[in-house]
């Protein structure tokens, strides 16, 4: 075994060994490894990228497991830099608090907490806020504005040390982390150990179901191992003496849906959203390997379709650009084998800008550079933000410049 790699032969939830691979997508490089000018020499490892399917409980996971050391070594990304993410933590901060009404100064851990814009906005609200955030450079960041940030990995081990040394946790929020942790086993039991009798826990996690619906194929990436329905989680916290008790679906990451859980027997009832989203997966078959055949359909026809239209366009001599710099970005060059078509990449968030992509190493530049370089052609590889990017950028068109917008739907505007 590698130690930035290895492959696991069962799963991730239930530990049955009978997994199908349903979604085979081209091997990537750690997909945020955005590299420095002075790493271009650097050999970038390609990992497989391989979704695989749970006959006996219906999860959706990789295998292919790289590890947090190699994935987090030269880690950028921060919740406060990505749009759209400031404010939805906000509005999440009092919809939770609203929701669980715990007392001022109860104990609210945030595992996982970047750079705590969760936290800062629970703190606000009169909550005593802990951190837990394994990347020292980003934890050190986000211990600001009276939010205590611990540097270290979430185990058994320091989940009872907090609850010693300081006390159980009212609330315990993990958002877009179960989907990155490899042992779940030790994450949940120590959120088990963690919990008031009547505290909750609250996490948010991009939704199968629109992965699939929506064609977010690239949001399957090597941080993200684990990719979560209602049926398979809930036979999981049963398994650990926990339960839902409330299921709420979300806009960010292009569908997410934030779950609530508590100790089995709880003081809070269920919601019937849990039984209705178990419902749907049954209806659409998500945790059957049938659905996943049409999905790759789907993309194979809309690559096909890209990659036809990149080329004639290059052709003719045209000049092609990308738009948006970010972990997706990665899955969608090599799945659609378009980095020969891309001679650079635009991006807004100044921490990504003149870097160079994981593996093919195209140069990312700021925004502007669509004026001073004028590319014919700009495929905007963030495409779910392509509303927003497109109203920013008026003058683009004006000067006789065209968007492609390159999923769910090919598009030239």
């Amino acid at each position: 075994m590698s130690e930035s790699f290895y492959k696991r032969t069962e799963c991730r939830l239930c530990h049955s060994k009978d997994l199908d691979l349903v979604l085979p997508l081209t091997p990537t490089p750690v997909g945020m490894d955005y590299v420095k000018s002075d790493r271009l020499n650097e050999h970038q490892q390609v990992y497989d990228l391989d979704l695989y399917l749970c006959r006996n409980c219906g999860h959706a996971q990789l295998l292919d497991v790289v590890s947090a050391e190699t994935i987090f070594k030269d880690y950028p990304y921060l919740s406060s830099s990505s749009l759209g993410l400031p404010e939805h933590f906000q509005k999440y901060a009092q919809e939770v608090l609203g929701k669980i009404k715990p007392e001022p100064g109860s104990l609210v851990v945030d595992i996982g907490c970047n750079d705590s814009t969760l936290l800062s906005a629970m703190n606000q609200k009169g909550m005593r806020a802990l951190g837990i955030e394994p990347v020292p450079e980003i934890a050190r960041k986000a211990s600001v504005g009276g939010v205590e940030v611990l540097p270290e990995y979430f185990t058994v081990e320091l989940a009872n040390q907090i609850k010693t040394e300081r006390s159980a946790a009212s609330i315990i929020t993990a958002n877009n982390l179960f989907a990155d942790i490899d042992d779940l086993d030790e994450l949940t039991q120590g959120i088990h150990d963690l919990l008031a009798p009547d505290g909750v826990l609250v996490i948010e996690f991009g939704y199968i179901v629109d992965l699939i619906e929506r064609m977010i194929f690239d949001y399957i990436y090597h941080e993200h191992r684990s990719y979560f329905g209602v049926t398979p989680l809930s036979a999981f916290f049963n398994r650990y003496e926990m339960e839902l008790i409330d299921v709420e679906p979300q806009a960010t990451k292009g569908g997410s849906l934030r779950c609530t859980a508590q100790l089995a027997g709880g003081p809070r009832p269920v919601s019937p959203s849990v039984g209705k989203f178990r419902e749907l997966e049954e209806k659409l078959g998500v945790t059957k390997p049938a659905i996943y055949k049409e999905f790759v359909r789907r993309i194979d026809a809309l690559k096909n379709e890209l990659v036809t239209l990149l080329t004639d366009l290059k052709s003719q001599g045209k000049t092609i650009a990308g738009y948006g710099a970010s972990v997706t970005v990665t899955t969608l060059i090599y799945h659609f084998g378009i980095a020969e078509f891309l001679e650079f990449i635009v991006d807004d968030n100044p921490i990504m800008q003149h870097r160079f992509s994981p593996g093919y190493h195209i140069p990312v530049f700021p925004s502007d550079a669509i004026y001073e370089k004028k590319p014919d052609y700009v495929v905007i590889l963030a495409w779910r933000f392509a509303d927003p990017i497109i109203s920013k950028h008026p003058d683009y068109l004006k000067q006789g410049g065209h968007f492609i917008i390159p999923v769910p739907n090919v598009e030239v505007k």
